[in-house]
This record gives structure tokens, sequence and C-alpha cells, in this order.
């Protein structure tokens, strides 16, 4: 009987142990998670002890109950906003955001459901779920075993409270830290919430003032005889690069590849007869959900999160695809990205005719992300929509071989021997996996380097190659690439050309101080992507 006595009293020390430990952790687990440092374990919990105190105070089961649940959602929640914080700031330059962020999440879903397939998705999805019920119920589990044994010694237990929300207070005034970033006064829970309502007054702030930008719009009411006059008779082609952002061209360890790319490219144009006017945007977007620059460049709206490009699209706002069309021109889109229809590209963006992976006669290999590419794309484009006589075009083309991963890249090949793209099928296994080039970020950035460096090679080599005196390109990065290779609080701006042979183009934008070539200085004029719209209707209006 003694043995099993002492049996019980030993496990009942160790569950009690273990419900501590618990409740540490998860009061700690937000900052831990948010630094990535043991250190941030060595703080005061402010949650633990004040949700100790309370269960200890209040008489009722079932109120003891509710509290302690209340609490470890509190933490648990916390911990996964901490997540997803670290996730977004990796991956799109910014923290998650509880107010639009969640269509967001959807769109990664996606991602690794076309990584994992759809059951593998499902299965992480389960799992991180059961995951976050558990500790919700460990957490809930080890406050209420917690508070039944300090009641036994209620008067102690409180007194203990009291003077840990003291030190507390004393540590949360002088400002102690370990950590940077970290008090050692945590208050992990309170704080994600604090963050959160002041996510919820921001979101309807921003709200109300894009609100107040969308209602009006003086170039949707113009006549078509005072739109886009200065480009009459051009092919106008909008190029998106993906990822291509001042990093690829400024301060970093592979820029100057690229611009030796650009500066050949300069002199390759200028043989030709070409014009080039260059400067910085400030993209909406950073490191990925490309579509938000593209919808904030079309439409002068800043269109920066999901829930607001669903806003925009699902409306009549005026872009620069309707302004193109309205004025007489037709208007194409090239997703090579894609594999099945854009719903928004008719709906909302009205073009006449869409382009994708699978409607451009390309039976070549795909190099991870991109299913074409680049050169295959402009090469297609070019046969089929600018050889030959025709309507003026004015056309969106997405150039996405700079898409991460970058590896395995394509290699340039000459424009003749392209076909239908079979020539690619041993370029891939020429590179290196993902999974072998991620583990190192220095080889990481040099391979995005390196896509730039193609894709730009590529876009020069289109010019020069077609000769085109009625051509003319606007060529842009959508966002700076993930912070893996542009650094930590690396800034939104991308580079943007405008390119024609015509010089009367480039003469209409004077005003602008752009800068000449391709590759723009440190000192070049930086715009919001919002900007751009106006700026672009009103510069080649009559």
């Amino acid at each position: 009987m003694n043995r099993a006595r002492r049996g019980r009293r030993v496990w009942s020390a160790v569950a009690t142990a273990l419900a501590a430990v618990t409740l540490f952790l998860a009061s700690l687990a937000p900052g831990l998670v948010a630094s990535d440092s043991a250190l941030a374990l060595v703080r005061v919990p402010l949650e633990c002890v004040v949700a100790l105190a309370a269960l200890i105070l209040l008489p009722w089961r079932w109120a003891r109950r509710t509290l302690a649940i209340l609490v470890a959602l509190l933490l648990v929640l916390s911990t996964i906003v901490a997540a997803l914080d670290r996730v977004f700031q990796a991956t799109v330059g910014r923290p998650f955001d509880v107010v639009s962020g969640w269509s967001e999440l959807v769109d990664g879903y996606g991602v690794v459901r076309d990584s994992t397939g759809t059951a593998g998705a499902i299965g992480i999805l389960a799992l991180v779920a059961l995951l976050a019920i558990a500790a919700v119920v460990a957490v809930a589990a080890s406050l209420l075993r917690l508070a039944r044994v300090l009641v036994r010694r209620r008067r102690p237990s409180l007194i203990a409270a009291s003077a840990v929300t003291a030190g507390w207070l004393v540590l949360a005034l002088v400002g102690a830290q370990l950590v940077p970033g970290e008090p050692v006064a945590a208050a992990d829970g309170v704080t994600a919430a604090a963050t959160t309502v002041n996510q919820v007054q921001v979101a309807a702030r921003d709200q109300a003032v894009f609100d107040r930008a969308a209602s009006t719009d003086p170039y949707a009411a113009l006549p078509s005889s005072d739109l886009l006059t200065g480009l009459k008779g051009k092919d106008v082609v909008v190029v998106f690069v993906e990822s291509y952002g001042q990093v690829a061209v400024q301060g970093t360890s592979f820029s100057a590849g690229v611009d030796a790319v650009l500066r050949s490219g300069n002199a390759a144009l200028a043989a030709h007869g070409y014009s080039e006017r260059s400067a910085f945007l400030t993209s909406s977007t950073f490191g990925g959900i490309s579509w938000l620059a593209h919808s904030t460049l079309q439409t002068g709206l800043w269109v920066d999160s999901q829930q607001r490009y669903d806003q925009v699209t699902a409306g009549t706002r005026f872009t620069l695809s309707d302004a193109f069309r309205k004025a007489g021109w037709r208007t194409v889109s090239d997703v090579p990205s894609d594999s099945k229809p854009w719903p928004v590209g008719t709906s909302f963006y009205h073009y006449e005719q869409e382009l994708n992976a699978t409607n451009v006669g390309y039976h070549g290999p795909s190099f991870s992300y991109a299913q074409v590419p680049d050169q295959y794309s402009l090469a297609y484009f070019q046969q089929h929509e600018l050889s030959g006589p025709h309507q003026p075009l004015m056309a969106e083309i997405d150039l996405v071989s700079s898409h991460t991963p970058w590896t395995p890249l394509p290699k340039l090949l000459p424009w003749d021997q392209l076909g239908d793209g079979s020539v690619y099928d041993p370029q891939p296994a020429e590179g290196l996996p993902p999974s072998v080039v991620w583990q190192d970020p220095h080889h990481v950035q040099q391979l995005y380097g390196q896509s730039i460096e193609y894709t730009m090679g590529a876009l020069t080599s289109f010019l020069t190659t077609f000769d085109d005196p009625n051509l003319v390109l606007v060529v842009l990065g959508d966002h700076q690439p993930a912070t893996v290779v542009s650094g930590p609080g690396a800034n939104h701006e991308v580079p943007i050309s405008i390119i024609a042979k015509d010089p009367a183009v480039t003469e209409r934008i004077a005003s602008w101080g752009w800068q000449p070539g391709l590759l723009p200085s440190p000192g070049a004029p930086v715009w919001r992507m919002d900007a751009f719209r106006d700026r672009f209707l009103t510069a080649y209006g009559p």
C-alpha cells in the first residue's frame, strides 16, 4: 500500500512538473518562434501568472474551465500567428495580417497542394489542425492541474503571484531584453491580441482611403479619341519579369552579372536604333503574389493584399488594357504559368485572347515553376501575334523563368531552333534540383541572378532579332525576390524601362526624368506603382 501511495505521489509530482513546463513553454512560444533564439525562454511570462491567480480565486468549476480554455486558445493562437508572421516575413516581406491575410493562406495551400498533391496537402492541413487542438487541450489541462495544486496553498500562492507580477512590472519599466525585440517581461499573448486590434483599426482606415481613391476615375470617362493618341499604330507590350527587383541591379553579389547583361543589351539595342528610359517603381508586394503588382499597375490603385485584389477585380475599375481596347487596340494576355482559363482576365481586364501553357504549342519540359521558358514565350508571341499584318495590339506578357526556386534554368538557344520546345528536353537535367540548391543561401542568390540574366538576355535578343519599328515595350519587375535573396529589410523597388524605336515615344516622357538605357542608377526616379497608370495615360494622351 505504501509503495502504491508513493508511486501515485511520484506520478502526481511528475504530472505537475510537466504541467508547469507545458504552461511555461506555451506562454513563451510566440517569442521563441519569432526570435529563433533559446534566450527567448529566459523571460517572465505574465499570462500564466495572472491566469493561475485568477483560477485560484474563481470559486466555480465551470468558470475555471472556461478561463483555462480561453487562455489556452490565446497562447496557441499567438504561437500560430507568430509562425505565420515568420513565414510571411521570409516570403512576402511583411508579417501576417489577421484582417486580410486569410485569402493569402488559401493561395499558400494551393502552392502546397501543387507540390504534394491534394491528398498530401489535406494530410498536412489535418496534421496542423490536430496539433493545434492537442496544444489547446494540453495547455488548458496544465492550467487546471496547477490551479488545483496551488489552491491548496492559496495564500502563499497569491503572495508569490503578486511578487512575480511586481517583478514583471519592474522588468517592463526598465525594458530589460536578452533577445532584441523580446522583453524579459513577456506578455506574448496580450501583445498578439493588441496587435490584432491595431491591425483591424489600421485596415479600417486604409480601406476608407482606398475606397475614396477608387470612387473617382476621370480617365474612365474619356472618349476613345482622347486615349493613347501618342501610341497610335504601335504594338504595346507590358512585360512583367518575375522577381525582377532592385537587388538584381544594385549592391549585391549577383548584380554585377545582371548589370553586364543590361549594358550589353544597351549597346545591342542602340545599334538597332532603339532608345530606352528607365527608373524604379515601388511595388505593392514583395517576394510573391505577383498579381497584386499587376493589378496595381493596371488600375492605378494600391492593391497590396488578396482581399483588396478580390475587391478590385470584382468591380469595374478602368484598367490600362481597358484603355487600349477602348482606343482600338486588340488586347491579349500571355500567362505561361497558367494551365487553365483565367476568369479575371476576361471578366475584369477584358482581354480578347488569353495565352497560357496549354495553348502555345509547347511540348518541352518544365523548369520547376516555369512551365514554358521565357525565350519560347517571346518567340511564340512574335510568330503568332506580331508577325504579318494585324490590328494594333496591346498585350501583357508574364516572363516566369526567374520565378523561385530559380533552378534548373533554361539556356538561350538560336531562335530558329526552338520549334515546339522539345529542344529543351535535355536542359532540366543539366541543372541542380531545388532540394540541393536551397541548402546554401549564397547558391540560391547566384542562381537568382542567373535567372534574371537569362530573361533580360532573351528579351534584348528578341528585340534585336525581330526588329520591329512599331513595337513599344514597358518592361518591369513585379516585386523583389524573397528575403533569402533580397535580405532582411529590403525595400519594394523594382526596375522599369520603356523601350521603343520611334524617338517620339521616349520624347513623350522626357519630363519624367527617367534615365537612358535599361539600367537605372541608384539616383533614378522612384514612383509608387499605382502612380504609373495615370501618368502613362497623361503622357500618351492628346
